[in-house]
């Protein structure tokens, strides 16, 4: 039966810390909830329980604590995981806790070389995959490319004597949605209607952003009528006004 040496102890030790390091580099670097630290000690706890089992010398017990690391890791791994409106994240970072604890393992058990292939690929999927995983999404039916910026405009009309708070509550919620207004016009219609219109620049989801200011300007009294329409879309208006 082998003995598990101190030095075999170190060796696979600092093989499944640095292996998980070099996972965590990578993740630092991009700003992820989990960075350096917290992919070397995910890995150094994969493979500390492994070497327990090793250092015990039942020849079963490496296998059934790695599948006890496996179904452990989930629980981490799930904390990091966050709804984000209507999509989901933290599910890569996850993932990549998952492989570091993989990587841990195979440094636990002596395939010190696996355990480094295991690593290099990690990081490969990261830096190779994520540029290739954005070509495939600026690439939709449409043609259009999502980091393009547009134009909006917000139509708001209230009661004349609601202006000036209406009008701050309009920029409460732009700034609240980090949106900057490029512009903001306001006209009196009647004796008791006033109208205001903010043009602003967005860059990404623009109906997310703007319907997110709309849902927070609804519920005001106030208010008459609001709505948005892309500056692209110059028979937007037509049809509301038709409407």
């Amino acid at each position: 039966m082998h003995t598990l040496t101190t030095l075999d102890f170190l060796t696979r030790l600092a093989t499944g810390v640095g292996c998980g390091a070099l996972i965590g580099v990578e993740r630092q670097w991009r700003a992820r909830m989990a960075g350096l630290r917290t992919n070397a000690l995910v890995a150094a706890g994969a493979t500390l329980f492994v070497l327990y089992s090793e250092a015990v010398g039942d020849a079963t017990s490496p296998t059934r604590v790695a599948s006890y690391v496996v179904s452990g890791i989930g629980f981490l791994g799930g904390g990091v995981i966050l709804r984000d409106g209507a999509g989901v994240r933290g599910l890569n970072t996850a993932a990549t806790l998952w492989c570091s604890a993989a990587v841990g393992v195979l440094a636990a058990s002596g395939h010190l070389d696996l355990a480094l292939l295991g690593t290099l690929t990690v990081l490969a999927v990261h830096l190779v995959l994520r540029p290739a995983g954005r070509l495939l999404d600026r690439a939709p039916a449409s043609g259009t490319d999502p980091d393009a910026t547009v134009r909006a405009t917000v139509h708001l009309r209230c009661d004349r004597r609601s202006e000036s708070h209406v009008r701050a509550l309009l920029l409460q919620a732009l700034a609240g949605s980090g949106l900057a207004p490029t512009g903001l016009r306001a006209r009196r219609e009647r004796e008791d209607t006033a109208s205001l219109r903010a043009t602003v620049a967005i860059t990404g989801d623009v109906a997310a952003a703007l319907e997110q200011v709309v849902s927070r300007l609804s519920l005001e009294p106030g208010i008459q009528d609001l709505h948005w329409h892309l500056e692209e879309e110059p028979d937007r208006t037509e049809q509301e006004a038709l409407a």
